[in-house]
């Protein structure tokens, strides 16, 4: 059994995340920390039995009292990088799911975690779907010479662009081995009728980011070329769909060596 923490275990995501190691054969279920809900039962919390895992406040704390072996983290873009740091020096694998960090982040938690000793894997995106849509992607990449992203979550997502679509962009670049041709004006030049509008670009990949209620989690990417376009989409229906990439990455991690970034490291 595999003991298992669960950072940010009143949220959406991190109460899935309780569910699944609840009902994992492998996995035990022996910390919960959130700044919501403290003292309350994370089983109960979650929806299932109670667990006597009660929620916390202060992630060292609770990782020294736990014992746990592998700490998952579901918190915020503003405290993910301390959590994992906190998670290093008491000895606990992190497994990450929390979006926002960018690649000085990526580059300071590879750096930490080789000194450490201690592995640490990241995924912008634990759902299965999601992987092969950035493989696929990768492929076309190859082949077309413009694309252009655009990801559509819900209204209280914190980051814009989400990791998923950071992630896809990177793979796309990776695969060709280079920029994609940059198409249309400069949205920052002066004149601009929208100059701070949600967006960006990413060699030469814009970037197109929706909040609104009544969405969850997708991402469109389309490549044009003449006379053509391709498009290659995912969408989440639900919050369950992440949870047999997470179990994997629990199971996985200890075994991995530095910072893994990405599912598709571990299928």
């Amino acid at each position: 059994m595999i003991k298992v923490l669960v950072s940010g275990a009143a949220g959406r995501m991190g109460r899935e995340v309780v569910k699944a190691v609840v009902g994992d054969a492998e996995t035990q279920l022996v910390g919960a920390v959130d700044k919501h809900l403290i003292g309350q039962d994370a089983g109960q919390v979650a929806g299932v039995d109670a667990q006597n895992v009660l929620i916390a406040d202060n992630l060292a704390q609770a990782l020294r009292a736990s014992g746990a072996e592998v700490a998952v983290d579901f918190s915020t873009p503003q405290a993910v990088r301390a959590n994992i740091q906190t998670m290093l020096d008491a000895g606990v694998a992190p497994v990450v799911g929390t979006t926002g960090l960018k690649q000085d982040d990526l580059d300071a938690i590879e750096q930490a975690s080789r000194t450490a000793g201690i592995p640490v894997f990241i995924a912008p995106n634990f759902a299965i779907g999601a992987v092969l849509m950035m493989r696929f992607a990768a492929e076309c990449a190859k082949l077309f010479d413009t694309a252009e992203i655009i990801e559509y979550h819900h209204d209280k997502k914190l980051d814009a662009p989400s990791g998923t679509a950071f992630k896809t962009a990177q793979v796309m670049r990776a695969a060709r081995a280079g920029d994609f041709e940059h198409i249309g004006g400069d949205t920052e030049s002066e004149g601009s009728a929208a100059p701070h509008s949600r967006g960006g670009d990413m060699g030469g990949i814009a970037i197109h980011s929706v909040r609104l209620p009544g969405y969850l989690a997708h991402q469109e990417v389309i490549f044009g070329m003449a006379g053509q376009t391709l498009s290659i989409r995912h969408d989440t229906i639900t919050r369950e769909c992440y949870m047999p990439g997470v179990l994997r990455a629990i199971k996985a991690v200890r075994g991995l060596q530095g910072l893994t970034y990405g599912l598709e490291n571990i299928l």
